[in-house]
Formats: structure tokens, C-alpha cells, sequence
């Protein structure tokens, strides 16, 4: 790893308080049982508050398309963890629940994707900031919006706006299933 991959929060030793953007999706099991648990790590997560979650909506898969509907979810924090302990935790959180990765974009448990961590623009061998393809991806900025109107994607402009350029129709808010906090 050279200098300029390094967090420079961990080269000070102070991390502020940053927005943070998850992503959370499970299209196998009990969905929801998922989602909730998912949800429930990240509050537990010590130097992290949630402070949102989306509505739950049902979306059709990206990618690999013969395989079950998806659950998806937003869910905010604010949080002084470094982007990399952000990303560990979310693979952890897939690990307790058994995630496996044999097939790309193929059937999961849960997925839990670190979009965002407020303005914070990295790309090295672990994580890409922000998230690759969230730009693209209606199962990801629909929610978003609806939980935060004003957001804005580095690099990607406002996520109103983004949403307003993609086919919503892969994206069904499901006011019967909820959260809870």
C-alpha cells in the first residue's frame, strides 16, 4: 500500500463524525429476517449511530437475472469509524449471515455495500469510494432519495437527479413490510 492509499484519518489518529450511506439487499431466506438483522449489527457497530432507514423495496435482480426478487434498503449513520473499518464491518455483518460469493451478482443472503462516507472520494485494492456502480443503480438511489431528497453522489452529481436518468420501474416500494429501529 503506498501513502497516498493510506486513510489519512488513521495517519492523524482523529476520525470525525461522517455521513455514512449503506446499501443492504437479500434475495434468499426470509428476506426481511435478514435485512432487520443486518440493520441491527449496524446499530450495535461501537463509534457508529443510525440515524435512517429507508422504506423496504422489492427490486428485480441486476445482472444475473434468473434468480429470486431482492429486498433492498438504505440505511444512514453518522459514524468516526474509518472507511476501511466501515467496509470490514459490512463484511462481517454478510459473514454472520452466511454469506457466499460463488456467482457475480448471483443469490444472497444479504449484501451490505458501503456507498458513501460523506465526501470521501478513494480508490485502492479495498475500497472504492464511492461505490463503483451506485450512479447506475435504481435499486440503490431510489431508497436513497426517498430518505435523503438532497443527497448528492461524488463525482455523480445530485442522486434527484440520477434517479430521474434510470428505468424505476425494477423498483417497488413495499409499504407493507418495515424496518424497525
Amino acid at each position: 500500500m503506498s501513502m497516498i492509499d493510506l486513510d489519512l484519518d488513521t495517519l492523524s489518529g482523529m476520525t470525525p463524525l461522517r455521513h455514512v450511506t449503506y446499501s443492504l439487499g437479500s434475495n434468499l431466506g426470509d428476506r426481511m429476517e435478514y435485512l432487520q438483522g443486518a440493520t441491527d449489527l449496524l446499530r450495535q457497530t461501537p463509534g457508529m449511530k443510525v440515524t435512517g432507514v429507508s422504506s423496504v423495496y422489492e427490486t428485480d435482480p441486476v445482472g444475473l437475472t434468473d434468480q429470486p426478487l431482492f429486498l433492498n434498503i438504505i440505511v444512514q449513520a453518522d459514524s468516526t469509524l474509518a472507511s476501511n473499518v466501515m467496509l470490514e464491518r459490512a463484511h462481517a455483518i454478510e459473514d454472520a449471515f452466511d454469506r457466499v460469493r460463488t456467482v457475480l451478482n448471483g443469490p444472497r443472503t444479504i449484501d451490505v455495500d458501503l456507498i458513501a462516507v460523506a465526501d470521501r472520494v478513494t480508490n485502492n485494492d479495498v475500497l472504492t469510494l464511492p461505490h463503483p456502480r451506485a450512479h447506475e443503480r435504481a435499486f440503490v438511489l431510489v431508497p436513497w432519495l426517498e430518505l435523503e431528497p438532497e443527497a448528492e453522489l461524488v463525482g455523480h452529481g445530485r442522486v434527484a437527479d440520477l434517479v430521474a436518468g434510470l428505468d424505476t420501474t425494477t423498483v417497488r416500494r413495499r409499504d407493507d413490510l418495515v424496518i424497525d429501529l
